[in-house]
């Protein structure tokens, strides 16, 4: 009997997963390094604010350049050599954060990673639906993005326990080359499964009145990158920052391309693009609020989490903290982490810090009694779990989760009654919505940053936005992959990963508007009106959706 997935699914999904274990790895511990006092072992010393916008930067143009890297590899390099290509220029970048600390070598580090993600990322996801280009795996289409997307998850899950190791035990420096090391070994992966894979990396022949990769260069590329220089040196901040503006402007040329690329394609390819166009405008809202794990969800946990460990578990965890001196007259605690190298505060309420010393003010008798709780002295031992180690809780429900997802899928097919992939794309932004209350509610229960809440409220939060992002995510690449016309397969799945680039930016930006609310529920109320309202117009295009869905031959 002949397996439902193709024996290419196996290789791919190492590949991918040793690559995000890399790419996560990197997210987990980004913010924390850049606020991080500056020091032999210490991280850049940035304000929350420059952190949040640099973040929201870098993941948003991780999603940019799968736009160009989708199309060079449709025409020029083929999907091996851009798959190659992209691995190695992540993984010199992730070794080179490790290696360098000065902001121009940092900088050109995070370069490379952005290139190699726009060869890499749009490539991998083509050639897994070309996989399943014909029978018996075409109808499995859906299950085996599902399975791939597990894959991606299982890499972000272990990332973080190891980047918490690594970093504990030797410093920042050595967590970052062990993501480069994670990428290295997918591509050893991918090389084994090569035999497994070549009939799905076929190069699809080129078409009258396709674009030409002079075109693209010439009149879309090269435009980008002038927009984006105009958008950095304009007098002032239209859109808050000099790097929104440039992000903002340099998308104008290639979102001008892609409605170019519908206005010029063949009448039978209109439909299905514009319906892909449509659902790209919707997922920007989903990734705009979901990648704010990186930013306010990990500011959430550094500040105002819990994350005192229980003693029982102290010996196996080590030494966290020790207090040196906490002087309550005088309103200071000044903390020494020997552990991880870096400054921490005990609460939220700092005012400023310089050095190890950390100022409080306004200390209220529940933050008083809290740190008379922890008994603090010149011999005082603390103990925390590491920020980044919450980064593992949405791999780790996607892991627990996608099994049940998917067989919940294959049960309503055999019943009939299984939703289409759009339907399941618009069911995923009204539960990703549903976790901006459970972090509304704890919020509240924080009594605005006074109280710390507990770490469930997280677990809960990430368990609900997983499923969201199971029935939204790994449904758009099956969607790109079902109804984009075959000569720009690659191309098409760009155009996804531009609206995540996007919405990637835009949750940075939101980030970014955190200590504008005074009362913190609102912020994410904020964020739950935005995904009710994708989710409305999603609703309202869903006939739509599934007719084209239907005139291709699909379900």
């Amino acid at each position: 009997m002949k397996s439902k997935h193709p024996k290419g699914l196996f290789y791919l999904f190492f590949t991918e997963m040793w690559e995000r274990f890399g790419y996560y790895l990197i997210l987990g511990i980004f913010i924390l390094y850049m606020i991080d006092p500056s020091g032999p072992k210490g991280g850049l010393s940035l304000s929350d604010k420059m952190a949040d916008d640099i973040f929201g930067t870098y993941i948003a143009l991780t999603y940019l350049t799968p736009f160009i890297g989708g199309f060079l590899a449709d025409r020029v390099l083929g999907y091996f050599k851009s798959i190659y290509l992209g691995g190695v220029l992540m993984a010199i970048g992730y070794i080179g954060l490790g290696c360098f600390k000065e902001l121009p070598w940092f900088y050109l580090s995070l370069g490379l990673i952005i290139v190699g993600n726009g060869f890499f990322k749009p490539t991998i996801s083509t050639v897994l639906g070309n996989l399943y280009q014909e029978e018996p795996y075409k109808n499995n289409k859906d299950s085996g993005y599902n399975i791939f997307y597990m894959g991606i998850n299982i890499g972000a899950f272990i990332c973080n326990i190891i980047a918490a190791f690594m970093r504990n035990k030797f410093g920042w420096e050595e967590a970052f080359i062990t993501a480069g090391m994670g990428m290295l070994l997918g591509l050893v992966i991918f090389t084994l499964g090569r035999r497994h894979i070549l009939r799905a990396t076929q190069i699809k022949p080129a078409e009258k009145g396709d674009a030409k990769i002079s075109d693209v260069l010439i009149k879309v590329f090269l435009p980008a990158v002038i927009a984006g220089g105009i958008g950095w040196g304009i007098p002032g901040n239209i859109l808050g920052s000099n790097t929104t503006d440039a992000f903002a402007f340099a998308c104008i040329p290639i979102i001008y391309f892609y409605i170019s690329l519908y206005l010029k394609a063949k009448q039978e390819e209109k439909r299905p693009i514009a319906a892909l166009f449509l659902v790209f405008i919707i997922c920007m809202f989903f990734w705009a609020i979901f990648k704010q794990n990186g930013t306010a969800l990990t500011r959430w946990a550094n500040y105002y989490t819990d994350r005192r460990v229980p003693v029982s578990l102290e010996k196996t965890l080590g030494k966290i903290y020790l207090v040196e001196t906490a002087d309550y007259k005088d309103k200071e605690v000044t903390v020494y982490d020997e552990q991880f190298r870096v400054r921490k505060d005990i609460h939220g309420k700092a005012l400023r810090e310089r050095g190890k010393e950390v100022y409080f003010k306004n200390i209220t008798s529940d933050q008083k009694e809290e740190l008379e709780a922890l008994d603090t002295g010149p011999n005082k031992k603390i103990y925390l779990y590491n920020t980044e180690l919450f980064q593992s809780i949405n791999p780790f429900w996607v892991i627990v989760l996608t099994p049940f997802l998917v067989g919940l899928w294959a049960y309503l097919r055999r019943k009939g009654r299984e939703p289409s992939t759009p339907a399941k794309i618009v069911l995923g932004l009204f539960i990703t919505a549903l976790s901006c209350l459970v972090m509304l509610c704890a919020a509240y229960m924080a009594n605005n940053g006074a109280v710390k809440v507990s770490p469930w409220w997280l677990v809960a939060c990430y368990g609900v936005i997983t499923i969201g992002e199971l029935c939204l995510s790994p449904m758009g690449l099956s969607l790109v992959s079902k109804l984009s016309p075959p000569r720009f397969t690659a191309l098409m799945m760009g155009g996804f990963f531009l609206a995540n680039s996007i919405g990637n930016k835009l949750s940075g930006v939101l980030a970014s508007t955190w200590y504008n609310y005074e009362y913190k529920p609102y912020y994410f109320l904020v964020n739950f009106s935005l995904l009710i309202f994708a989710f409305l117009i999603g609703v309202w295009l869903l006939k739509f959706l599934n007719k084209v869905m239907r005139e291709q031959g699909l379900n």
